[in-house]
C-alpha cells in the first residue's frame, strides 16, 4: 500500500462506518434525505446512505412528566399556588407529527394547563378546591387530550400534587380548626362531667336508700327481738315493766362495753351507776305518759271547740225562725 492510496482507504472506512447507526429502545429516529423526511427508524442497528441521509432527530417514546406551577385565585378571592403534574408520551405511530408539528411541546402543554386551571379554580371556594381537586385534574386531562392528540401526544394522567394558599390564610384556617377542636373537646369534657355528677348522685341515692332500708330492717329486728325477750321474761314470771327495765339495763351495759372496746372512739359520757338503767326507764315512761296526756288534752279541746260551734249555729237558727214567725 503506497502513500497515495492510504487516504482514500481511510476515507472509505469512515464513510462505511458512518453508514451504520443504532437506535435505543423506546426511541424513534427521524431520517432525512437532503432535508426532506425520509423514514422513521425503530430500535436496533440501522443503515443510511452516507452524506445523502442524515439523522434529523430522536423522539423519546417513554412516559414523561411535566410539572407546572400556577398561581390563581378562588371564588372567595384567596390566591393559591397549585402544582399540576402532567404525565404524557409520544404515540409511536404519530412520531412524525410529534417531531415536525410542535417546536416546543412542553410550552404548549403548559399553556393549556394554565388556561384550564385558571378557568376552573375561580368557580370554586378555597375549601371546594381542596375537596374537588380531582375534578380539576380531570378537566385538565380532557382539555389536553383534545388538543395534543392531533400532535401525536397522549396524556396519560394529570395530578394536582400541591395546593398552597397564602401563609396568612393557612394560619387562619389552622386557628379555625384549632378553635373547632377545642370547642368539641370542651363539649366532651362537659358531658363527661355531667355523667360523673349524675352517676355520683345516683350512687348516693342508692346508698341512702340501702342505708335507710338497712336501718329499717335493723329496727324491725330489734323490735322483734324485744317482743320475743318480753314474752320469754313474762313466761318466767317477770312482768312487762320489769322486763323493760332489765332490757334497758342490758343494752346500757352493752353500749358501755362497745365504747370501751374501740380505742379510736370519741368520749361519750353516760350514766353508769346501778340504778342508771331504772332511771332511764322511768324517764322514758314519764316522757311517754306526758306526751299521751298532752295528746289527750289536745283532742278534748278540739272536741269542745266543735261542740261550741255546733251550739252557736243552733242558736242562730232559732233566732232566724222566731223572726220569721
Amino acid at each position: 500500500m503506497d502513500f497515495i492510496t492510504f487516504p482514500f482507504l481511510f476515507i472509505g472506512l469512515v464513510v462505511l462506518f458512518s453508514s451504520f447507526f443504532t437506535v435505543k429502545q423506546q426511541t424513534v429516529v427521524v431520517v432525512e434525505r437532503f432535508g426532506k423526511f425520509q423514514s422513521l427508524r425503530n430500535s436496533g442497528l440501522q443503515i443510511k446512505i452516507p452524506v445523502v441521509d442524515r439523522i434529523a432527530g430522536r423522539v423519546n417514546l417513554r412516559i414523561q412528566q411535566l410539572d407546572v406551577i400556577i398561581e390563581t385565585k378562588t371564588k372567595d378571592n384567596v390566591f393559591v399556588k397549585m402544582k399540576v403534574s402532567v404525565q404524557f408520551k409520544v404515540l409511536q405511530e404519530k412520531a412524525y407529527e410529534a417531531f415536525y408539528k410542535l417546536e416546543y411541546p412542553h410550552d404548549q402543554i403548559t399553556s393549556y394547563v394554565f388556561d384550564v386551571v385558571r378557568a376552573e379554580v375561580p368557580k370554586l371556594k378555597l375549601d371546594d378546591v381542596f375537596e374537588r381537586k380531582d375534578d380539576i385534574a380531570i378537566a385538565v386531562k380532557r382539555e389536553l387530550n383534545e388538543a395534543m392528540t392531533t400532535y401525536g401526544y397522549d396524556i396519560i394522567n394529570t395530578l394536582i400534587t400541591d395546593i398552597d394558599p397564602d401563609i396568612q390564610v393557612k394560619n387562619a384556617m389552622n386557628r379555625i380548626n384549632a378553635a373547632d377542636r377545642e370547642k368539641t373537646a370542651a363539649e366532651y369534657e362537659a358531658e363527661a362531667g355531667r355523667i360523673r355528677i349524675v352517676a355520683k348522685a345516683k350512687a348516693e341515692a342508692e346508698s341512702k336508700r340501702l342505708q335507710g332500708q338497712g336501718i329499717a330492717d335493723q329496727r324491725r329486728e330489734i323490735a322483734r327481738g324485744l317482743v320475743e325477750s318480753v314474752d320469754v321474761l313474762n313466761k318466767v314470771g317477770i312482768n312487762s315493766q320489769e322486763a323493760s327495765a332489765l332490757i334497758v339495763v342490758t343494752q346500757h351495759y352493752d353500749t358501755l362495753q362497745a365504747i370501751g372496746a374501740d380505742a379510736n372512739s370519741n368520749l361519750i359520757l353516760l350514766p353508769n351507776s346501778p340504778q342508771a338503767g331504772s332511771d332511764m326507764l322511768n324517764n322514758m315512761v314519764a316522757s311517754f305518759t306526758a306526751s299521751n296526756q298532752v295528746g289527750e288534752a289536745m283532742k278534748n279541746a278540739h272536741k269542745t271547740k266543735k261542740v261550741n260551734k255546733k251550739d252557736a249555729s243552733n242558736e242562730n237558727f232559732g233566732i232566724e225562725n222566731s223572726e220569721e214567725v
